[in-house]
């Protein structure tokens, strides 16, 4: 393949955006190759400037579960736009969109919209503290929260990607407040909590971690979290920005059968276009601005195009039979990328929770950040930049997860797993 004009565009980039991108892990440094700039997408395919096509398996990161350019989005934010694109005020798309929330996720009876999942997990986090009186935050190592100074902690996703432990311009006393642990270790947690417990506002866990990689909670974890958040009047904060409507229809809580206080969500509920939200019980959500007096807000909170855009993804994804049917494309891929690694005698390690999945290089189970960081990086590398030449488009990190959307067919997993065969065997050859 060519890439040209995605070269010209990047050093055009480069001299007006800092790296050349609007997120660190679109640079593809990590993989030793430059970015892609997209022109266009549809379905399950994306075009880059230079007019190659791709399988798409990154999906936006996530929110396009059914597909790009999906006709009943499209309709949908076509109508909207004839009546305007925000106006500062609340209207009745926002209502609706947030009905659709409740009425899908256990745990929420109301919904605060903002504008990103960064939003989502720091507005929780704020609520949480004001709510307790309390001051300290537990997250794990590797788990991304957002980019908010206090989360920034042992951070993974484009962190753990650029090899950065934390991020200069974060004081040190905003993140003394801040404990972050290994994720699926019981026996720390419960440590922590015996010691510290009553000085804990909450805990914020990814329910299945995307951001070190795909890693799925280890058999009793996120019940142990429950339990020793209720025992000590914490609260437990699920972030499902990325998981949310993801793993299932009910996120990961319905999932698992756990009832967190706060769910952070996003992505999805955009139906690709910027939102966040963050919800629970009545009783907590009235403790929100105006009110309640722990004060949040956002200009473009609730606008509506975005709003439509998630109506129109969250009816579509509610229909009989869609979960089903996803469900049985993603273990397709799954079972085959296995399948393909083991031919080829390279040991990776492929897991899936829904339609998310991950693929580690390494002989070992890998379950938390440390385990993810010794992998193969740079047999990863290898694999993405020869899935990159036979068209199959991955994030450009070992540790970011894969997204399946309903536009994937048949056609596309059989040419997935072709292409995947063909790479690990020259992996293995070479």
């Amino acid at each position: 393949m060519r890439y040209d004009k995605s070269r010209e565009l990047f050093a055009r980039a480069r001299e007006a955006i800092p790296g050349g991108v609007n997120s660190p892990v679109r640079a593809c440094r990590a993989v030793g190759s430059d970015p892609l700039f997209i022109r266009e997408a549809d379905g399950a395919a994306i075009t880059d400037a230079d007019g190659n096509h791709y399988i798409d398996y990154i999906g936006s990161w996530g929110p396009m579960i059914l597909g790009h350019r999906h006709p009943a989005v499209i309709e949908a934010v076509g109508a909207v736009l004839q009546r305007g694109t925000s106006f500062g005020a609340p209207t009745d798309l926002e209502i609706e969109l947030a009905e659709q929330v409740i009425a899908a996720i256990p745990s929420v009876e109301m919904v605060r919209m903002v504008n990103s999942g960064t939003e989502a997990t720091m507005s929780a986090i704020r609520l949480a503290r004001g709510i307790t009186g309390r001051d300290i935050i537990i997250k794990f190592d590797g788990c991304y929260h957002g980019h908010a100074d206090t989360l920034l902690v042992e951070a993974g996703s484009g962190v753990a990607t650029l090899n950065i432990p934390g991020s200069p311009g974060v004081p040190a006393d905003v993140v003394a407040n801040t404990l972050s642990l290994p994720y699926n270790d019981i026996e720390a947690v419960t440590a922590v909590m015996q010691r510290r417990g009553n000085q804990v506002a909450g805990i914020i866990v990814e329910p299945v971690a995307g951001n070190m990689g795909l890693v799925r909670p280890a058999a009793g974890f996120l019940q142990a979290l429950r339990s020793l958040t209720a025992d000590n009047g914490s609260l437990l904060i699920f972030d499902e920005v990325m998981t949310g409507f993801r793993v299932a229809h009910g996120g990961a809580q319905a999932l698992f059968g756990i009832t967190p206080d706060l769910t952070c969500l996003g992505k999805i509920i955009g139906g690709g276009l910027p939102v966040g939200a963050y919800g629970g019980p009545g009783a907590l959500m009235a403790e929100v601005a105006p009110q309640g007096k722990v004060y949040q807000a956002g200009t473009l909170s609730g606008n509506p195009v975005a709003m439509a855009a998630g109506i129109a993804t969250l009816k579509e994804i509610a229909r009989p039979g869609f979960y089903e049917a996803l469900e049985a494309t993603s273990a397709r891929l799954a079972d085959g990328l296995a399948r393909a690694a083991a031919v080829a005698g390279v040991p990776v390690q492929v897991d899936r929770a829904g339609s998310m999945l991950g693929m580690f290089f390494t002989d070992r189970m890998v379950k938390n950040f440390d385990d993810a960081k010794t992998c193969d990086l740079k047999r990863f590398s290898s694999y993405y930049q020869g899935m990159r030449e036979a068209g199959i488009y991955l994030a450009p990190s070992q540790f970011e997860a894969l997204f399946v959307s309903a536009a994937h067919s048949d056609e596309h997993i059989a040419r997935t797993v072709a292409a995947a065969e063909k790479v690990l065997a020259g992996l293995a050859a070479g």
